[in-house]
C-alpha cells in the first residue's frame, strides 16, 4: 500500500465516529477536490456517495461476497458455466492447502475491495508460502465499512479466502486478461470500460451504449489512442448477460471476461473506484451521472438528507 493510502486509512480510521454524511463529504474533498452535494447531487462520483449513504438494499452484501456472490450468479443466470472454477475456501489463510493447489491460481479474500486483496500465483514452486500466509491474514482484518462507508461491505460472513483457476490470455503481452466492465442504471447497460495490459503499459477505453468509442474520455489511467480493436462477436451476449445480473439495482457495474470467446464472471461493484476518482473531460462525470435515478429508492428524512 503507498503512503497515501496509508494516510487516507489512517484519516479514515480516525473519522469513524463520525456519521456516514460528515465523513463522504471529508473524503470527497480530499480525494476528487469537488464539494459534495449531497442533497441535490448531479456527478457520478456525488451520486456514488448518496449512493453509499441512503441505499439499502440487503441483497447487495450477497452480491460483493466473492464467494456468495457465485449462487446469485447461477441464480439469475439460470445456470453457473459462467462462473470461474472454484479450488478452495477456507476461513483462515492457515487453512488453504497449498499441496492440492495447481501449479497456478489466485487467492483473494471475499470482501476485498479495489483489487486490493488479490495474490496472483503463476508458479507455485517459488511461493514464500508463510509470507503468503500473513499478508493474506492481514488483509481478513481490514474494515471496509468503516474507511470508505461503503455499506453494502459489512458481511455477515465476514472476511474469507477463497482460491480460483489462474486466467490469462497469451495475446497479452503481461498475459493479464481483458477487463469488460458494463455499467447498467436500472437493469439497462449504458456504458462499457475495458481494461487492457492491467499489469503493465495499463490502457483503458469506455464505449458507449451503442458501442462507440468514446475517444478522449479517461479517468486516472491512460486511454487507448484510438480504438484498439474490434470488441468480442459476442458481445451482445455479454450485454444481455450483464442486464441480467443488474435488475433490481439503481446502479451496478457488472464485471466480465471473455477469454478466446468463453464468458467468465469477473464481479458487482457497487461503488467504483468508492467514487473518488476524477474524469476527463470533467463533463463526463455528470454523463455518467444522468441516468443515475438517485430518487428511485427509499423514502427518508429529509432533515436526515441534510445532516
Amino acid at each position: 500500500m503507498n503512503l497515501k493510502r496509508r494516510i487516507l486509512y489512517t484519516l479514515a480510521h480516525l473519522m469513524a465516529f463520525l456519521p456516514d454524511t460528515w465523513t463522504l463529504r471529508i473524503q470527497y474533498l480530499i480525494r476528487t477536490g469537488h464539494i459534495l452535494h449531497l442533497d441535490k447531487p448531479k456527478r457520478f462520483t456525488e451520486k456514488l456517495q448518496h449512493y453509499k449513504a441512503y441505499y439499502r438494499n440487503p441483497v447487495m452484501k450477497q452480491c460483493v461476497d466473492k464467494y456468495a456472490v457465485r449462487d446469485y450468479v447461477a441464480k439469475a443466470l439460470g445456470t453457473d458455466k459462467y462462473l470461474n472454477t472454484l479450488y478452495q475456501l477456507c476461513e483462515r489463510a492457515e487453512d488453504i492447502d497449498f499441496d492440492a493447489l495447481p501449479d497456478q491460481f489466485v487467492i483473494k479474500t471475499t470482501d476485498g475491495g479495489s483489487g486490493d486483496n488479490v495474490l496472483v500465483c503463476r508458479d507455485k514452486r517459488s511461493l514464500d508460502i508463510p509470507s503468503v500466509v500473513k499478508t493474506v491474514s492481514q488483509w481478513q482484518s481490514k474494515n471496509y465499512p468503516v474507511i470508505s462507508r461503503e455499506w453494502a461491505y459489512g458481511s455477515s460472513s465476514g472476511s474469507r479466502i477463497i482460491v480460483e483457476k489462474y486466467l490469462e490470455e497469451s495475446r497479452n503481452q503481461d498475459r493479464s486478461i481483458d477487463d469488460y466492465k458494463f455499467l447498467c442504471y436500472d437493469g439497462q447497460f449504458r456504458y462499457l470500460w475495458i481494461d487492457k495490459n492491467r499489469y503493465s503499459n495499463h490502457r483503458r477505453g469506455f464505449w458507449s451504449k451503442e458501442l462507440h468509442f468514446l475517444d478522449g474520455y479517461r479517468s486516472d489511467c491512460p486511454t487507448f489512442e484510438t480504438d484498439p480493436k474490434q470488441l468480442p462477436d459476442n458481445i451482445g451476449e455479454m450485454i444481455k448477460l450483464a442486464e441480467q445480473l443488474a435488475k433490481g439495482f439503481p446502479f451496478v457495474r457488472v464485471d466480465l471476461y471473455n477469454i478466446d470467446g468463453q464468458i467468465i464472471f469477473g464481479e458487482l461493484t457497487f461503488y467504483p473506484w468508492s467514487g473518488y476518482v476524477n474524469y476527463t473531460p470533467d463533463r463526463f462525470d455528470f454523463e455518467l451521472g444522468e441516468a443515475f435515478d438517485v430518487d428511485s429508492y427509499g423514502q427518508y428524512d429529509r432533515r436526515k438528507r441534510l445532516s
